[in-house]
Parts: C-alpha cells; structure tokens; sequence
C-alpha cells in the first residue's frame, strides 16, 4: 500500500515541483504558460495531500483516540499545517505557498514507511518459509488399499496417508509402515537425515528422503509441530521487549517536546522578526524534523529480524523480555539427564584380560547382546556399530533371569552380566578387572562382565547415561564468556561429581527431587545472581519458571512447553551459548540504532528552530524531510546487519 501510493504520488509532484516558482527562481527557467496552468500546482497538492496523507491521517485518529501521540500524529500534524498554510496562501496577498514543500514531505514519509514496512516483512519472512514446507494436499489411503488425493485441511487423526519419497509430510504422526530417511532439518537444525521405520513420529513439513512411508496422522492443522512453531514464531515477532516499551514512551513524549519546541520557536521569531510567513515556516520545519521515524523503526525491526533469526538456528522465543534479558546471565544451570547427558545408557570405558584386546571383545559381547531390547544391549551394540565392529555370530542364546545371558560362541559358552552373575558362577577378576570395577562404581557406573566358559572373566564394560560431545563446548564457551555453571541432578552424589568433574562444572546439586529444583535456582538467585535454567521443560517446569531466563532444551516434537520462556528445538548444549550471543548483538543493536534515531532529532530540532539563524543556517521543512529519511534508512541498515552476526560457538 505505501509503495503504491508513494509512486502515484511521486509522479503527481513532479508537476507540482517543476511549477513551482521557487524552483524556477533555483533552477533559472520559466515554464510556459498556457489556461489552466496556474491550478497545476494547487490541484495536484490537493490530490497528493488527500492520496498520500490519508495512511498517516487515519493512523494519527488512532493515535488520538487511544490517547498515545505517537509519530503518525506528528506527521499528520506536520502536513496538515503545511497544506492549510499553502491553500491559505492562495488568498493570503504576501504570503508564499510551499506545496512544493508539502507534496515531497508525503513522498518521503511514504518512501520512508515503504522502506521500513518492506524491512520487516522481509525480517518476517521465516513465517513465509515456514508456511511453504505444508503441502497443499496429500495422498489419503482408502480402505481399498489405493489412494485418493485430498485438501491437507481435510485430513483427521487416524487416517493414512503415503509419503512418497522427496514429498513433504502433510501433518505430524506414526509410521506405519515402511522404512526411509527423513529431513528434520527445520524442527531440530540438525541437517543428517533421520531413519523412521514402523512406530517412528514424523512431524509436519518435513522432507521424506528415499523410501515411501504410510502415515498413520495423530495431529492436524493448529495442533502440529509447525503450527505451533509458527504461532511462536508470530507471537514473538508481535511481542515488545522493555527497549522497544522504551521507543514507544520516547516517540509519545517527542510529542509533547515537538509541540512545546514548535511553541517556543513560533513564540521566538515572532518577537525578533513580527508575525511573518517565515514563523510558520519554522513552526512546520520543527514538526518535520521531530517525527520520529527512525525511533519507531529502531527496536521492532532489530525485534523481527532477531525471531526469524533465532527460528533459522532452532531457538522459539516465547518471552521477549527474556529473550533481552539473556544478555545479562551471569549462571545457566543445567538439569543432567537428557540436557547435558543423552539420558540413555551407553559404553563409557573397556577393560579386557591380558590375552583380550577390546575389539574382540565387543565383537562377542555385541553378538551375544545382538536380538535383546534391554537398554545395555543397545548399549554395548550401540558401542560396536560406533566403532565399526562386527558382531559375532551366536547360538543357543538364552536369557538368565536376574543374571544376564547365556550363548555360544564358536563353540566356547559365554556369558555377560553382572556381579551377581560373577558371584553365582563364583569365579575370580584378574587384579585389572577389580580395581576397573572399583573404579567405575565410585563413579556410579554400571560394570557388565563377559565370561568365557564359566571359569574365565575376559572383559568388563563400564556403562552410565553418556555426556553429550557437545556439553564439553558449551560449558567452555560459557566460561569464556565469563557465566558461571551449575548443574541439578536427581542422581546420588557420585554420579553428580564425575560428571560435574568431566565436565568442569562450577557447582552441582545433587538427589533434588524435581519439586526440589526451583529452590535450588531460587538459592543461588538470592545471591544476586541472573539465573537460567536449562531444561526439558516437563519434570524441570517449576525450576523453568523460577529461573530469570527459562530455557526448554530438546522439546523436538513438543514446541507448545508452557514453562519455557525460550524453546531450544534441538537437544543441544550449544544452542544456549548462541542464544546467549544472539541477546547480546540484537541488544547491541538496539542500542545503535536508538542513538542514531534519538541523536538525529537532538541535533536537527535546533536547527529547525532556527538557533543558527543568525549566521545564515535554516533547514527547509523538505531538506528536514530528507534529512530525517536518512536516518530512517541508516536504522534500517544497521539492524539488517544482525543476520551477519556470528552465533558459531
């Protein structure tokens, strides 16, 4: 709307420029002559006035009527005196009309609002992008077996759709059968490709990979994952964080101070040169020069541009000030388990006997473990695919209740389990086997043993919940910016120390009961301290909503957490440490460009006023115009320089 009411109005005012008197007198010409032509100018600034200036008249009613002067006031204010001032002069003898001034006044302000309306819907863009990953229909599985194509919006919970391979998801649901790859890349971040087979969930907008799946649809519409994230992603952008609260209490209060400054500078000249066109002139120059256009644009489009940015990096941002407040952490506390850790079992370390190296036995120990669904069977099978080791082939496999396993292995009979297994079997550890297993329990770990034909322990494995590699980054980096680091876990004390050691963690809590958790974040916030805690944002809610900034990490299907000031998509450590700096630049950023909106007006208003009249210098209310659209673009292109920001960590 206003690119299209600038362009009419710039080709409108280019008569009205080049007829203007003044002009001519600049340029040295004359224009001809011919009927008519003296209405040229008048006429065509009504129709600029009434075309142009409408969007900021109705803007300013709204303004008025909510009792909260604002810019649009002040620009409305502005052309009107200077389109009442120039019909006047039409029957003033002596006066001289300045449509000129007032048609390239409304072609400014339109270009200048053009300019920002432009910025933020481009900043906003990530809803667009997001909106463009739902197919418009999907592929409904009849009771027949065939398909019938169909409108996504007519889709219910328990129908079955078949995802062809490179389709889109149409709504979030459950394998039911078949096997492929999926991209997730825009729920998590995470860009390698996930395996989903039969009771796999799959999420709206993502990208099917190599194989077709029949999708048995649990959510649709407004209940999916993508809805959710863009509903997020919109309530964020429309949110208004205490620096934006802060330019919108600015551009009231330049208000009052334009008007009173208009006072003053009317009052002024009439006393040192009598009531002449001139005053006027100085009275509308100084309402020009005062509409805070680059205040208005200064936060929300460093606002829209930081939502979008952080949605591209998997960070939902629920709080605004929260988002703001990041910045000033000086604790983030972690919960442990499926935050700083996997929160799943896995192989932390390997002793074999003196004739044993690890690989054959993990090999073995894989084989054995090969068709059983206890969680240190995916464990140690988990351990043998990481480290590229094939698992043995095995018979006669048998399970022993409360004791391990039991198969035969190239003929030897072998078992794994653990300490009551070695006590039922009454056999010996070598020296390295006890003081390994000595070890591993002062940590709280798990010891399996692997027993060659009941007289021999070959290898022991060492298992607890594995750290995440990416724990170790973050931490380092959020000591390198000088943030302190807890961690609360419900884990006995051993546990909580050796990872907390590993981990080099400033302090730990440890056996807190999750209704216990928000007391700890509490403690260390009465000693002054801005608090984060970091979550996954269900068994960690209390502590979430106690904590100055409340990060829900690893939310993955379920962007809707309640808790969480700010979701983190992605189970990732390092997410907070962008998050971190992304508050720091976006703030940054704020801060710029309300310097370069406020300080514009604090030096332009006086020369408005007409302070250096004495020594020749008087801005025009158009070159005011010019100048205050200058600021304009400047803020524009100092906020669009937070997309370049490094959020690498």
């Amino acid at each position: 709307m206003f690119r299209r009411r600038f362009w009419v109005s710039l080709v409108l005012s280019v008569p009205v420029i080049v007829f203007s008197e003044f002009i001519q007198d600049v340029f040295g010409y004359t224009t001809p002559a011919f009927p008519g032509s003296s209405l040229i100018v008048p006429v065509l600034s009504v129709i600029v006035f009434a075309y142009g200036g409408v969007p900021f008249l109705s803007m300013a009613r709204t303004e008025l009527k909510n009792r909260e002067p604002g810019m649009m006031m002040l620009i409305s204010l502005a052309i009107t005196v200077a389109f009442v001032y120039s019909m006047a002069s039409l029957f003033l003898p002596g006066t001289t009309p300045f449509f000129w001034e007032l048609v390239t006044l409304i072609d400014i302000m339109l270009l200048g609002h053009w300019m920002e309306m432009r910025s933020v819907r481009q900043a906003s863009g990530a809803l667009d992008e997001l909106a463009k990953l739902m197919p418009d229909t999907a592929e409904r599985v009849t009771e027949s077996g065939d398909t019938e194509e169909v409108p996504v919006s007519e889709l219910g919970e328990g129908d079955v759709v078949l995802v062809r391979p490179g389709a889109s998801v149409p709504a979030d649901g459950e394998v039911a059968e078949g096997e492929s790859s999926v991209d997730e890349s825009m729920i998590t971040g995470e860009s390698r490709p996930v395996d989903k087979e039969p009771g796999s969930e799959v999420v709206a907008g993502t990208v099917n990979q190599d194989g077709s799946l029949r999708v048995r649809v649990t959510k649709t519409g407004d209940a999916t994952t993508l809805a959710g994230i863009m509903r997020l992603v919109d309530e964020a952008q429309k949110s208004k964080s205490r620096t934006q609260l802060l330019a919108d209490r600015a551009a009231g209060w330049l208000f009052y101070i334009a008007l009173g400054v208009a006072a003053i500078t009317a009052v002024a000249w009439v006393v040192a040169v009598g009531f002449e066109i001139a005053v006027l002139e100085r009275v509308v120059t100084v309402l020009v020069i005062a509409c805070p256009h680059a205040l208005g644009l200064a936060v929300p489009l460093v606002v829209a541009i930081n939502t979008s940015t952080a949605a591209q990096n998997g960070m939902l941002i629920r709080d605004r000030i929260a988002m703001e407040e990041a910045r000033n952490l000086d604790t983030v506390m972690f919960d442990k388990t499926g935050t700083l850790t996997k929160g799943e079992q896995g192989v932390v370390g390997i002793q074999t006997a003196a004739d044993w190296d690890e690989e054959r036995a993990l090999e073995i120990a894989a084989g054995v473990e090969g068709d059983s669904e206890h969680m240190i069977a995916r464990a140690i099978r988990t351990a043998a695919e990481e480290r590229g080791v094939q698992r043995a082939s095995v018979s006669n496999f048998e399970n022993l209740r409360g004791l391990g396993v039991r198969a035969v292995v190239n003929g030897d009979t072998v078992h794994l389990g653990g300490p009551n297994l070695i006590e039922r079997l009454d056999i010996d550890r070598s020296d390295e086997l006890v003081s390994f297993a000595e070890e591993a329990g002062s940590n709280a770990q798990t010891v399996i043993y692997l027993i060659r034909d009941e007289s021999e322990v070959v290898a022991a494995f060492a298992l607890a919940d594995v750290i995440r590699e990416e724990s170790h980054k973050a931490i380092e980096a959020l000591h390198g910016m000088g943030i302190e680091v807890a961690m609360l876990t419900g884990d006995s004390e051993d546990v909580a120390r050796a990872v907390s050691e590993e981990l080099g963690i400033d302090q730990y809590f440890a056996e807190v009961l999750p209704e216990e958790k928000d007391t700890k974040v509490e403690a260390l916030q009465s000693e002054g301290k801005l608090v984060a805690m970091v979550g996954d944002g269900v068994n960690d809610a209390p502590a979430l909503t106690r904590a100055d900034v409340g990060i829900a990490i690893g939310s993955g299907t379920d962007v809707a957490i309640e808790s969480g000031d700010i979701i983190l998509v992605d189970n990732n450590p390092l997410d907070v440490v962008r998050l971190i700096r992304l508050s720091k630049a976006s703030y940054r950023k704020m801060q710029e460009n309300l310097v370069w909106a406020t300080g514009y007006n604090v030096v332009a208003l006086p020369l408005a006023a007409g302070i250096l009249a004495p020594i020749g210098i008087l801005l025009s209310p158009a070159i005011g115009a010019v100048f205050m659209s200058l600021s304009t673009i400047i803020v524009a292109i100092n906020a669009r320089r937070l997309r370049r920001v490094d959020l690498s960590a």
